[in-house]
């Protein structure tokens, strides 16, 4: 049976390339019918874009072609006409300098994709860390009908009788061969076990943290984020997803439907909960940015500062992604929020209906897993936003990762100018540091990396670890893994290479750090640090060409997400002229 226009209450994009019988009609249909599809398939039909960032230099989306699959038969069923699309993937375990990098040239790619093709929805196929910010900024640039599909985490790693989190226990076993703990030969044997099974992090690291802020976001289904790569279910959910794409477009239901400020506010309060990564904030900016929604630092600190953390997952406690999930997952922290006030219950989600709808009826099956709120993890989580003379613009800290002890103190900067000062210096015993000194990392933001790499973690000095210490506080304009641990400032900005305040801390110096107060302050006089910026000089090497000079030129700070400027706000999904 032939499916008519008349089952949809509007004309589909589609129809501008494959209806009707022009010549440019035919051109488009008959390429693609060398794939072998009926002629009725292009008779109304909404075609729907699988934007897929499978990559085999992207292990954590190695699956993500199975699940595509998955996704076509739900498209099928619906009555969709399903088209795979491979779009730019950005890994962050190969991308060089970093992933952050190409965040931008992702979502780029992605939006154009979206607007120069024939499609009138999208499934977007996602996992590695930065694949499901850039989807989701492309997706919102056009405003076409979206929904989000993660890959899901890897299995639980076991080492030694013990819970292996990718990530974090990669750190803790760098530091423990640095303080001659652990033997280079044990080192190599936990490496497979960190990688058991195909997927992201198994941790809440950026990738479990944005796939739970897409899922607070209403823009997958429910339960999205926390089944695990491998199971069963993970394929279920890519096919309902399938399914529920092609309504979503006989019901126009767009990115600005649901992407509003108060959908932002519950992802910000989730990221308390969860204990997520503090790269969000970036990620979560910069998406806002495209549907025109001004999301701040500010909104960060007001929304996630008296949000306990209830997730007990490491990097900031005890388990791993499998556990979340078996303990129900995020619709159970949406509804601890819900009850506790902390959540817009009206907010809509890609499935129609409200966001307190999908999760009101939740059960918790493991209350160590996810706390009670009455025995959270941390009183205070979320991400505080700290300012002051050093950080006029804001720089960030994740509480519930920290060392209590260390969230007021006072000490001496130890300055390191770039990553190569930092190594060259860290291993030397006749560096003058101790635990009470501050680490102070510069020109690894944005413009200075390039890319903002995730170095802002740096490691403490083996003189140090040999004590027994194992945090100290540590200043950067950098970013550090969500799967990271520790005392650590990050995105302090301006960023020392665009001359902000962090480019002129000198040895010695004296900083103090005061998060319940949100404060971050270099203890010199008010005439002498303008005097410092008076004399500051560009030190970092500024790229004359190519993509590199690109993103230099036109990349914001942290503060406002590292998005690029000519890229705010929402572009639509017109079809545009024919070129031929």
């Amino acid at each position: 049976m032939t499916f008519t226009p008349a089952k949809w209450p509007r004309k589909l994009r589609s129809q501008e390339w494959y209806g009707g019988t022009s010549r440019d009609a035919i051109y488009h249909r008959g390429w693609l019918k060398n794939q072998g599809h009926p002629h009725d398939l292009f008779d109304g039909r909404p075609v729907i874009g699988i934007l897929n960032t499978w990559s085999d230099l992207t292990p954590c989306n190695g699956h993500l072609r199975e699940l595509a699959e998955k996704v076509k038969a739900g498209v099928w069923e619906a009555g969709g006409f399903p088209l795979e699309v491979p779009v730019f993937s950005a890994s962050e375990n190969t991308f060089r300098p970093t992933a952050m990098m190409y965040r931008n040239l992702a979502a780029m790619s992605v939006e154009e994709a979206m607007r120069g093709q024939p499609i009138d929805g999208a499934v977007l196929l996602v996992g590695c860390d930065k694949t499901t910010p850039s989807l989701l900024m492309g997706a919102a640039s056009t405003d076409m009908p979206s929904i989000a599909v993660t890959g899901g985490p890897m299995l639980n790693g076991w080492f030694q009788g013990e819970r292996l989190g990718s990530g974090t226990h990669l750190w803790k076993f760098a530091e423990a061969i640095k303080a001659g703990k652990m033997t280079p030969e044990e080192f190599a044997e936990a490496e497979q076990s960190m990688s058991r099974s195909t997927g992201t992090c198994n941790t809440m690291g950026t990738a479990s943290t944005m796939a739970s802020m897409v899922e607070a976001l209403g823009m997958a289904l429910s339960g999205n984020a926390a089944i695990p790569a491998v199971d069963s279910r993970r394929r279920v959910m890519a096919q309902m997803s399938g399914r529920r794409i092609v309504q979503m477009v006989k019901d126009d239901l767009k990115p600005s439907d649901i992407m509003t400020k108060q959908a932002f506010e519950n992802a910000i309060r989730t990221n308390g909960a969860i204990g997520g990564s503090t790269n969000a904030a970036i990620h979560m900016m910069a998406m806002a940015g495209r549907v025109g929604i001004d999301l701040t630092l500010d909104d960060w600190d007001r929304c996630g500062r008296d949000v306990p953390t209830i997730v007990n997952l490491m990097p900031s406690g005890k388990y791993l992604m499998e556990e979340f999930f078996y303990a129900g997952g995020l619709p159970v922290v949406l509804k601890a929020l819900g009850d506790g006030g902390l959540l817009h219950k009206d907010a809509l989600t890609v499935s129609g209906t409200t966001i307190w709808d999908e999760v009101k009826d939740a059960k918790n099956w493991n209350e160590d897993v996810i706390r009670p709120v009455s025995n959270a993890l941390t009183e205070q989580g979320g991400i505080a936003v700290l300012r002051g003379n050093l950080a006029p613009n804001g720089a960030v800290l994740k509480p519930s990762a920290a060392t209590p002890s260390l969230l007021k103190h006072r000490g001496r900067a130890v300055v390191f100018e770039d990553i190569d000062d930092y190594k060259a210096k860290i291993n030397d015993e006749t560096l003058d540091i101790d635990e009470t000194c501050i680490m102070v990392l510069k020109n690894c933001g944005p413009k200075g990396y390039p890319g903002m790499a995730e170095v802002g973690n740096m490691g403490l000095p083996p003189k140090v670890l040999r004590k027994g210490i194992t945090d100290m506080v540590r200043i950067s304009d950098a970013r550090m893994s969500g799967t990271a641990y520790g005392t650590v400032i990050l995105h302090t900005a301006p960023e020392a290479a665009a001359g902000g305040p962090l480019a002129v801390v000198q040895n010695g110096d004296i900083i103090e750090l005061d998060v319940s107060a949100r404060s971050l302050h270099l203890d010199i006089a008010d005439d002498e640090l303008q005097g410092r910026l008076a004399s500051w000089k560009r030190s970092h090497e500024v790229p004359v060409s190519g993509y590199a000079k690109l993103f230099h030129d036109h990349v914001e700070g942290a503060d406002t997400g590292a998005d690029f400027d000519f890229l705010k706000g929402c572009r639509g999904s017109a079809v545009g002229k024919e070129s031929h």
